[in-house]
């Protein structure tokens, strides 16, 4: 899907993608914690059936639960898990702190 202008330097063409099924869970997941309302969301933006998208998100949700580990082979080829959380962190544009 791409679009063509003409500008005073020559035609321009702007690509245009729709998201792919990972990265609509991905915002849907930013926008609620709700399964359900996540799915609806993802098939709204993907434009598939519900029942498809519902499967994925359920799927990327255990795989959530689990958490993410990666091992880091420190000195001496010696192991260790580092767990990383995402911590949601949502700030107001009007929460501005003045130093006085």
């Amino acid at each position: 899907m791409s679009e063509d202008w003409n500008t005073k330097y020559g035609p321009r063409r702007v690509r245009r993608d729709p998201p792919t099924l990972e990265e609509a869970i991905f915002a849907a997941v930013g926008i609620t914690d709700d399964q359900e309302a996540q799915a609806e969301i993802a098939a709204a933006l993907m434009g598939l059936p519900l029942e498809m998208v519902q499967a994925e998100v359920k799927k990327q949700a255990r795989a959530n639960a689990r958490g993410t580990t990666r091992v880091i082979a420190g000195e001496q080829g010696a192991q260790r898990s580092v767990v990383v959380e995402r911590r949601v962190v949502r700030r107001f544009g009007n929460d501005k702190r003045t130093a006085t």
